[in-house]
């Protein structure tokens, strides 16, 4: 079962650094999770992943319940067997998902959509998502919840927050009849009504879950609005249990929501953005076809480390995306999760030093210096 210590706190605001402690091994927070939606994290084999500083991965309940299946991933010893990941995993409820599909039916008792393998009809309810991602193995698992859209009307929010508690119960409910170990977190939804936010939190909170994840963000809202739904939801989760940000995101995200107390991160970012072509650096990003690159050879990310700034150049990189090969986009992927791995490792020491607000400082001095890409 999951455990979270609190390590630190900076008194100049409200950022934290913990430890999450799993079966499979403990995770320091804040920590971004890399996106594995069918099970592997794309450009990246999991020992390249884990050289990136990675310590937990994030695959997608939706995708894998389509394909190959939770009765298959089971057999193989659970996603960690399957995909030869010895680190905790996380699983979404697949929410996010099937409410970014066109055409789904919502009901009080879950939700009907087609199945974008083979049109079959799929009903997707709270009972089921916890029963697929049982079969899946992960550390950490969430409830089927409904992921508002932006913008929203007050009652469409409403009706999310509505259902997302009525169905957390549920699931709540299917997680402990199965004696599973696995952490169940509570997923607040309430799309950009602080009204909504808190009671969905509050009530939330009753159950005393071992964490609890911001959902319905990274939906269109902006930043802004991300800092103030952040800024309403947090200080309504307990000080002793984790909190997730699920689906954030860029860097300036990330530190913005790191300073207002934020643990856990993921997104596809940073390799969907380095299969086109697009790399983070210390001063913001790059893309690496542009014209400029061609004879520039100098490392992709001078004060970078990793395997990709270490061995290989701008122009080389350069190369490689305008002909459209294949190991532009690894070493892209590389480079782009060490990327976000050292960020949250500074962040976490500058928590612990009391100086997260001059890191703050000095990070949005620098990375807003650059074009972007």
């Amino acid at each position: 079962m999951l455990r979270f210590s609190l390590e630190a706190t900076d008194p100049s605001c409200r950022a934290r650094a913990g430890r999450l402690h799993t079966a499979h091994g403990e995770v320091e927070t804040p920590v971004f999770m890399p996106v594995g939606t069918h099970a592997a994290v794309r450009g990246l084999t999991p020992l390249e992943l884990e050289k990136t500083g990675a310590k937990i991965l994030l695959a997608n309940t939706y995708h894998l319940a389509e394909r190959p299946g939770p009765g298959l991933v089971a057999k193989a010893g659970g996603l960690h067997g399957f995909m030869s990941w010895d680190g905790p995993i996380l699983t979404d409820s697949g929410g996010f998902q099937v409410f970014s599909l066109p055409k789904k039916e919502i009901h009080k008792d879950g939700v009907r959509f087609k199945s974008e393998v083979d049109g079959s009809k799929i009903n997707l309810t709270p009972e089921r998502a916890i029963e697929i991602q049982h079969g899946l193995g992960a550390d950490i698992i969430m409830p089927l919840d409904e992921c508002t859209p932006y913008p929203a009307t007050l009652k469409h929010a409403t009706r999310g927050v509505e259902n997302s508690l009525r169905w957390l119960n549920r699931c709540i409910e299917t997680h402990i009849s199965s004696n599973s170990a696995q952490a169940l977190f509570g997923i607040v939804q309430g799309s950009t009504f602080p009204e909504l936010r808190i009671h969905c939190a509050d009530s939330m909170v009753e159950l005393d879950l071992p964490g609890y994840a911001i959902g319905g963000v990274s939906v269109g809202e902006g930043l802004d609005e991300l800092k103030r739904i952040v800024d309403a939801t947090e200080p309504r989760l307990p000080k002793d249990k984790p909190r997730y940000l699920m689906g954030v995101g860029l860097p300036e995200d990330l530190v913005e929501s790191v300073q207002r107390g934020m643990d856990m991160f993921d997104c596809v970012i940073p390799t969907r953005y380095a299969r086109s072509a697009t790399i983070f650096t210390r001063r913001g990003k790059i893309r690496m076809t542009h014209k400029r690159y061609r004879r520039d050879f100098f490392p992709i990310d001078p004060s970078c480390a990793c395997y990709a700034c270490a061995n290989f150049t701008r122009a080389y990189m350069h190369h490689l995306y305008q002909s459209n090969e294949i190991l532009g986009t690894i070493l892209g992927a590389i480079h782009n999760v060490s990327f976000y791995q050292t960020l949250m490792t500074e962040m976490r020491e500058a928590i612990v030093d009391k100086r997260f607000m001059e890191y703050r400082k000095v990070f949005f001095e620098n990375y807003a210096s650059a074009a972007s890409a």
